[in-house]
């Protein structure tokens, strides 16, 4: 520097100039909704705290355990209830088990239990079953079959292990293994932190899908999921999050049965929901496989014969969301051709819309690997929220006033005092600012707000020592002195800065919820401090203080 910059003034300092820029597109940003509300850019999204909603806890369902039992004693046990005979094992690899029956059976039977490729003979009124299968496999089925659920099969370093995906406990899982021999070797309530992620991600899509794309799922402690709802209900907030979403689609029989045609899994496209002839509906695709299997449960209870009596049911979390019969045409035309494009349909009032929304959403986004309990929750009144509001802004206002007064008490002079309170509402208009550019990503809470008071509190620790350091003998030194003093500044700002936002980074990666909200915070604010507002007020407080130069 030389003494040129003090003659150009504060207006043409490039310091100075990105300062006011920087506030000037904070307060665009902030009170453009207000002008422009059409134009969805800008503007705070407050959170759970001062916006008033919901909040949920969720435990996914399930259990991680090693088991072993000896594949030929499981195939005896499974395939002797489904032949409602007792079988006998004759040979056994560790890639097939050989049996022999006395009922009459097909490769397709003994293959629909799921353990693998069978090869039948049979000689002498006795049938001979090759089953292609091995150990970890016949392990697996055997648990799906006992648990109707779907059962993963891992290795993760610790050998192999089994994810069941529901909940169980150690005493029921040593019952079901106790008829084939088996024995629990090792037990642990939970699911795997894939299965935790899958979660969290279609929970993250289906809020996304229902208009909350700003709700961000976060997984606490390897085990459970937090989710933040704010502006929702709670009854709302526990059907979206708190329901698996797994859809079904059943074939009356008559006497309040039915058999299964196709899951979820089997629809190939979604459409938006609509309302046709006054009705409430959500269009879907089947894929080929999940059409000619519709196609075949209807011909084989005979829906399409006699749709009247043979009503289509659509369930979804295991609640009837939809029944009717086939309509004649539908029934002719599902006798020759796989039908792949179908309506569930609702009613035609609000709740049947609300219904419709529902379904899509769980359609589009897919049902969760597993069911979620609810293990705690919490709702906010919208006024309470607002009360928070007000607080909060009295409380940011209360701390620059008392550092205010605290920095008047230090220096007695309004020309330091002044510039300092400046420089602290500027850092708050910033952050805010940048708050509201990534509002879908970022909600200001709580713990924000905490962060924003922290900030002034450290943003007023550097311009002290800025201050001191240009004030070092009581007076402003000459402009080369100056530079040496406020470089030594910087270089103690920096070094305080670097390791505040080390530490937040750390907090950001290993907390969760509130934690990361105040990390975060912290994080811009610092960097909004030390990059544009520190530098600025090293050159407006050169300026206050000229006079003092000798």
């Amino acid at each position: 520097m030389n003494g040129e910059e003090g003659e150009r003034g504060l207006g043409s300092d490039p310091r100075v100039l990105l300062m006011i820029g920087a506030i000037l597109v904070s307060l665009i940003l902030l009170f453009l909704p207000t002008v422009f509300p059409e134009s969805g850019i800008g503007g705070l999204k407050y959170g759970l705290e001062l916006d008033g909603g919901s909040w949920l806890h969720l435990k996914p369902e399930g259990a991680i355990v090693q088991v072993d039992a000896d594949m030929g004693s499981i195939i005896a046990q499974d395939y002797g209830v489904f032949l409602n005979e007792t079988v006998t094992i004759t040979h056994q690899t560790t890639s097939s088990v050989t049996f022999e029956t006395r009922q009459s059976v097909t490769a397709k039977g003994i293959e629909s239990l799921g353990y693998g490729q069978a090869a039948v003979s049979s000689r002498g009124g006795v049938y001979t079953i090759v089953l292609q299968t091995d150990k970890n496999t016949a392990i697996t089925k055997y648990l799906e079959n006992q648990y109707k659920t779907e059962v993963v099969v891992f290795n993760d370093g610790d050998g192999i292990r089994y994810e069941i995906r529901k909940k169980t406990s150690p005493d029921e899982l040593a019952a079901i293994m106790q008829p084939v021999g088996g024995s629990v070797t090792a037990y642990e309530d939970g699911v795997s932190i894939a299965t935790l992620t899958e979660t969290k991600e279609i929970l993250a899509k289906k809020l996304n899908l229902f208009g909350l794309s700003d709700v961000k799922p976060v997984i606490v402690g390897r085990e459970y999921i937090l989710i933040d709802l704010a502006g929702i209900d709670i009854d709302t907030a526990m059907d979206l999050a708190g329901t698996p979403g797994k859809f079904e689609i059943r074939v009356q029989i008559g006497n309040n049965e039915s058999v299964h045609a196709v899951y979820g899994e089997d629809i190939q496209t979604v459409g938006y929901h609509r309302m046709d002839d006054n009705v409430w509906g959500v269009p879907f695709t089947l894929t080929q496989q999940g059409a000619e299997a519709l196609r075949q449960a209807a011909i084989e209870t005979n829906a399409v014969g006699d749709p009247d009596n043979h009503e289509i049911t659509m369930y979804l979390d295991n609640r009837v969301i939809y029944s009717a019969p086939l309509s004649y045409s539908l029934a002719q035309s599902m006798r020759n051709v796989p039908i792949q494009d179908l309506v569930a349909s609702f009613g035609s009032d609000t709740g049947s819309e609300d219904n419709a929304i529902k379904l899509e959403s769980h359609l589009k986004a897919g049902a969760l690997p597993v069911n979620v309990e609810i293990i705690n929750w919490g709702h906010v009144p919208a006024s309470l929220g607002t009360q928070f509001k007000e607080l909060t802004a009295i409380a940011g206002l209360l701390a620059i006033i008392t550092v205010s007064f605290m920095v008047f008490l230090r220096y007695r002079r309004k020309e330091i005092m002044l510039p300092m309170i400046i420089i602290s509402l500027s850092e708050v208009v910033m952050i805010l600012g940048f708050a509201s550019l990534i509002k879908s990503y970022w909600q200001l809470d709580l713990p924000a707000i905490a962060g924003i008071i922290a900030v002034i509190g450290t943003g007023i620790d550097h311009l002290v020592v800025i201050t001191d350091e240009v004030l070092y003998e009581g007076k402003l030194p000459p402009t080369k002195v100056y530079n040496t003093r406020i470089s030594r500044a910087f270089g103690i700002i920096f070094g305080a800065a670097t390791t505040t936002i080390i530490a937040m980074i750390i907090l950001w990666i290993m907390g969760f919820g509130a934690m990361q909200g105040f990390a975060i915070t912290t994080i811009i604010g610092v960097l909004i401090g030390v990059l544009i507002a520190r530098p600025a007020y090293a050159r407006i407080i050169k300026e206050m203080l000229k006079e003092d130069k000798d």
